[in-house]
């Protein structure tokens, strides 16, 4: 379907879509803060997924209702502020958080709550009925169960909400096909009475996908009541499994939903309002999996290797003395930027003006991404003198702003967060008066290193979502969706100035990129960079088209005009370091912090 992304800042809850988010699986730490943070924003969000084992009790819940230590089951535990006792979260379950204005009401009330739990309920209820389950509600006990009025109710789905300021959080948790032995360690809501049951257990055989369909029908019937359901999802996998291997090639090939995306704004399926997809068979060379992974995402062919560039994307060499002197300094300082280690198109222009972003960690990621030019062979030792050396280098080369980038280090405890919080600071102590950018990995999701990071006052605090929800499993397949938009949210509650940046041209439609910064807008995000994708190497992602200068103009008025951003750079050369600096000053970032 078309993205209904037309954003008027004016404009009341019941003129906006609602939008719906498949993310996979996702800690419960990390949707905790991401709800945290959209429920302080306007738009309308459902974000649907799995957690790992987690049980969860409610505010006023009874602790003796949990049975066992959770850990020793290898489970999460988590005080929460919703409503209702102790339910359980794990794979197999569809969990849902509608974060929204409650349609219709006003003030958050009792009643205003009564009226959302019922609506949330009524979207369960139909979403199982389509599946030949019949489901009602039991008088005193919230949820959805199976034979409600009969001698047997079993609970099929807890409901637990809270509404602030006429704002919903937490939700539903749906079990579609979860191991009902995880709830015998616990009083599964605090009644003692009534059962568990799943759909599975019912004999209803349906996948998660189906499952996900359905409720987003419904969803927009009962939560969103008759507006536009935008949704954008992650890929499904049918694993359970650590997905890093994927990013060596190493991991098992398991073929999801196939399919073709349409491509351009409000495109109808088999049109196109941008340069046609050439030829197929580009991707001579590519790993066999990642192929695997484009075509789950729907992606298949693309620009043909022989294919010359566009001339928007063609750059001129030029080795001025400015570019000369800056990779003089690098090399008698053994430092890495990652302008060189990426093979960025830009290099002559930023390093042509003494502008440069220095990598730290090293030159050895221990991801790798399907875009991505950095070497991922085995990392070396951490060097704890470069961050000296890094602000040995801002201060000799006379830099006002300086990015400093990093290669992922999930082989590290801490994510490398130490290192680049000293770098930082060492550039503030001999610079003083320059600002500094840091653009980091996800560091794993762990809160505490990224206040590490923080607590270091970056001036931009910047980390790059690359893609779009669907083609992130392709692109990136040690991160994940939810996790980036979390640490983006963390930095902006935490308030700092936050930045993130796409890379288009890998197999995204127009509208999936209004999606995506839609999403970067709603957890805080004040810059967005856009720009074109350029293929490393043949073992690198096929390119699947090239945007035109006008699509990336359009990008930043809808941006910026539609989605509130503070600035959107974007245009086919535009990197997430590009004008680093002038965008920083642009937006009133630019200046040192402490």
């Amino acid at each position: 379907m078309a993205l209904a992304h037309t954003f008027d800042p004016d404009a009341g809850p019941a003129d906006r879509p609602l939008r719906s988010r498949w993310l996979g699986r996702v800690t419960y730490a990390e949707a905790w803060d991401l709800q945290q943070r959209l429920v302080s924003g306007r738009d309308d969000h459902l974000l649907l997924l799995e957690h790992p084992p987690t049980y969860t009790l409610g505010r006023r819940g009874d602790e003796a209702n949990m049975l066992v230590d959770a850990a020793s089951v290898g489970a999460e535990f988590h005080h929460v502020d919703r409503g209702g006792d102790i339910t359980f979260h794990g794979p197999g379950q569809l969990v849902g958080y509608p974060v929204l204005t409650v349609p219709g009401r006003r003030g958050g009330g009792l009643a205003d709550t009564r009226a959302y739990v019922c609506a949330v309920e009524q979207t369960i209820i139909d979403s199982l009925a389509t599946f030949g389950l019949a489901t009602g509600r039991v008088p005193g006990e919230p949820g959805v169960w199976v034979d409600h009025d009969g001698p047997r109710p079993r609970k099929i789905a807890a409901v637990g909400v809270r509404l602030r300021r006429a704002r919903s959080m937490h939700g539903f948790a749906l079990n579609v096909d979860v191991d009902l032995d995880w709830f015998s360690h616990m009083v599964p809501c605090g009644i003692t009475d009534k059962g568990v049951t799943s759909l599975a257990a019912e004999g209803i055989d349906v996948t998660m996908a189906e499952v996900v369909d359905e409720i987003n029908r419904q969803a927009g019937v009962h939560l969103a009541e008759g507006r536009p359901v935008e949704r954008a999802d992650a890929v499904f996998r049918r694993v359970d499994a650590d997905l890093s291997p994927f990013s060596r090639g190493a991991g098992p090939g398991d073929s999801i939903r196939p399919g073709r995306p349409t491509r351009g704004r409000d495109a109808a399926p088999g049109t196109s309002t941008t340069t046609e997809v050439a030829a197929p068979d580009p991707a001579a060379g590519v790993p066999v999996r990642l192929k695997g992974r484009l075509a789950d995402a729907g992606v298949e062919g693309g620009l043909d290797l022989a294919a010359r560039k566009p001339e928007w994307m063609r750059v001129k060499l030029d080795t001025g003395p400015e570019y000369r002197r800056l990779k003089k300094v690098s090399r008698e300082l053994d430092l890495v930027t990652v302008c060189e280690e990426a093979g960025c198109p830009n290099i002559f222009d930023c390093w042509n003006e003494g502008t440069a972003t220095f990598m730290l960690l090293g030159e050895r990621c221990t991801r790798a991404c399907g875009f991505c030019l950095v070497d991922t062979r085995k990392p070396l030792a951490v060097d704890a003198g470069e961050p000296a050396r890094v602000a040995a280098a801002v201060a000799e080369l006379g830099l006002k702003f300086a990015v400093l980038t990093m290669v992922a280090r999930d082989d590290l405890d801490d994510g490398g967060a130490a290192i680049v919080a000293e770098t930082v600071e060492a550039i503030h102590r001999t610079s003083p008066g320059v600002g500094v950018e840091v653009l980091i990995s996800d560091l794993k999701g762990d809160r505490d290193d990224l206040a590490t990071v923080l607590a270091s006052s970056p001036e931009i605090v910047n980390h790059n979502i690359e893609t779009v929800a669907r083609l992130q499993r392709a692109v990136r397949p040690s991160a994940s969706y939810a996790r980036s938009l979390t640490l983006l949210a963390r930095s902006a509650e935490a308030g700092h100035t936050v930045k993130s940046g796409i890379v288009a041209g890998m197999g995204e439609t127009f509208d999936e990129v209004i999606a995506t910064m839609a999403d970067l807008a709603a957890v805080g995000t004040s810059i967005v960079t856009i720009g074109q994708y350029l293929r490393p190497t043949t073992n690198h992602l096929p390119i699947a088209n090239w945007w035109t200068p006008e699509e990336f103009a359009e990008w930043k008025r809808i941006g910026e005009d539609e989605l509130g951003l503070a600035h959107v750079e974007s245009s086919p050369l535009t990197r997430s370091s590009h004008h680093a600096g002038s965008v920083a000053d642009a937006t009133g970032a630019g200046s040192p912090s402490i």
